[in-house]
């Protein structure tokens, strides 16, 4: 999941984006994927807001300044990207927060749309969200094999 992270900032600054000041919207319980953003929010110049039920916020917000969370689908309309997971959670939990094409027209229109694979449209997003022109999935993903060379290559050359 850091490698996932890693590959969708790249992706986000070769279209463009600055990473100083990046926010980024997870729509996702506390689990595997929002770990890694927070971990990037420690580090990086960025912001993360966790977008779900109160009862999967993460606690992660006193350690990390640059994190937060909400469980109004409205705190995604500054975020540069919006990275939604089902990171374990129920159907039923899931749908309240489900990603839809209408809530990217509505709050997101200039966001990269990169949901963490694998994806199951209906639950953490629906179907039409997958072929909303914010929906760059594939060449987010794409750029996951530059992140793990990049970051094998700095750690060999130690």
């Amino acid at each position: 999941h850091p490698c996932e992270v890693l590959g969708d900032l790249g992706y986000a600054v070769h279209q463009g984006r600055q990473l100083h000041g990046l926010k980024v919207g997870v729509v996702a319980p506390d689990a595997n994927i929002l770990h890694s953003w927070t971990e990037a929010a420690a580090v990086l110049p960025i912001h993360v807001v966790q977008v779900f039920a109160q009862p999967w916020h993460s606690r992660r917000a006193v350690e990390v300044g640059r994190f937060s969370t909400t469980t109004d689908l409205a705190a995604l309309a500054t975020s540069n990207i919006i990275v939604p997971d089902a990171g374990g959670a129920a159907k039923a939990e899931l749908l309240p927060f489900q990603v839809a094409a209408d809530l990217l027209a509505r709050y997101a229109p200039q966001a990269l749309f990169t949901p963490c694979p694998p994806v199951t449209r209906g639950q953490e997003v629906s179907s039409d969200a997958m072929s909303a022109p914010q929906c760059r999935t594939f060449e987010a993903k794409a750029f996951l094999l530059h992140a793990q060379n990049a970051l094998l290559e700095a750690k060999l050359n130690r």
